[in-house]
């Protein structure tokens, strides 16, 4: 398909689901973070960036937003950079768990976390992160995001503090792993560098880009530099597919088919490796704790441009 009519399709389709999805009401906007209950539920962006550079969007596509749960991802690429698979699969699974997101529960085998997409096992992996002092690790955290986005990136003070004291709940999961030896740093440092992750401001255009960097290979389309050592790309993305989603995972395999990620802010990522990057805002959230806008916008886009990994008439994007 020849550049041209791949814009032109790619943009009627967006603006096709903005205007279809706009005027959806389902969902809530997730309140048990208090920062997060103000913001507006209307909010809605679209936003495709191409493995080579090119960026489609529609909506609210500037609004920032915090990052949530989608940090999970990237934190867990640096785990990986900073210790390698063998390490990082001692402290933290790779299976789906069935359950909710926040759920108290490790392996009763190996009193692992079962994998680094959900609470227990994001801490975990946060808790990896290499640094000699809070300030340095961080300051790490901060730098890794800016590859992946290609600006400078900053912490919600606001939303850091209203998570750290009302993070009780983390706190609990964090106790649990120190007790197995799952966890070795100090517990609040730990939990710190986790609930500033999440507070970390970016837009849906961000979300785009980050996903398209996983997608190229760890390279930011953008900028052309390395954002995560290639060889980590396979273990990022295989996580992201099986337990993304959280409970809602299997679904999302079968009917989406692509590597994704959502967080309670309402956006989601979703990577179709070698092609392209998909990331979509819209604050309100359905039981499992996904963006119901976009869970619905996502599993168009599979459908119309053929996205699903296992479908064989996929549509030709280079």
């Amino acid at each position: 398909m020849a550049q041209g009519d791949l814009e032109i399709v790619l943009l009627d389709i967006l603006k096709e689901l903005h205007s279809k999805y706009k005027s959806l009401q389902e969902g809530v906007v997730a309140n048990y973070i208090p920062e997060l209950a103000k913001v507006n539920p209307e909010l809605f962006s679209i936003c495709i960036v191409t493995v080579d550079g090119q960026v489609y969007e529609i909506g609210d596509y500037e609004q920032l937003f915090t990052i949530q749960s989608i940090s999970k991802v990237f934190a867990y690429g640096l785990a990986l950079e900073d210790h390698g698979q063998v390490e990082v699969l001692k402290r933290v699974g790779v299976e789906p768990t069935g359950e909710a997101f926040n759920a108290i529960i490790l392996d009763e085998q190996s009193k692992r976390p079962y994998n680094p997409m959900v609470n227990a096992g994001a801490i975990a992996t946060t808790s990896l992160i290499k640094g000699s002092g809070a300030t340095e690790r961080l300051n790490r955290m901060l730098d890794m995001f800016q590859r992946y986005i290609g600006r400078d990136v900053f912490v919600d003070i606001s939303v850091f503090t209203s998570e750290r004291s009302t993070g009780h709940r983390n706190r609990a999961m964090a106790h649990l792993m120190l007790n197995f030896g799952m966890i070795d740093r100090n517990i609040e440092e730990a939990l710190d560098l986790y609930f500033q992750q999440c507070a970390v401001m970016v837009n849906c255009h961000d979300l785009a880009v980050m996903a398209a960097t996983l997608a190229n290979r760890g390279i930011n389309p953008i900028t052309k530099k390395q954002a995560v050592d290639k060889r980590y790309i396979k273990d990022i993305l295989s996580v992201m597919y099986t337990c993304g989603m959280y409970n809602f995972a299997g679904e999302w395999a079968y009917k989406i088919g692509i590597p994704a990620k959502s967080g309670i802010c309402g956006g989601i990522i979703a990577v179709v490796p070698h092609k392209m990057g998909i990331g979509v805002f819209s604050p309100p959230l359905d039981a499992r704790g996904n963006s119901v806008r976009g869970v619905k916008v996502c599993e168009e886009l599979s459908q119309q441009l053929g996205l699903h990994l296992f479908e064989c008439s996929g549509q030709d994007w280079k």
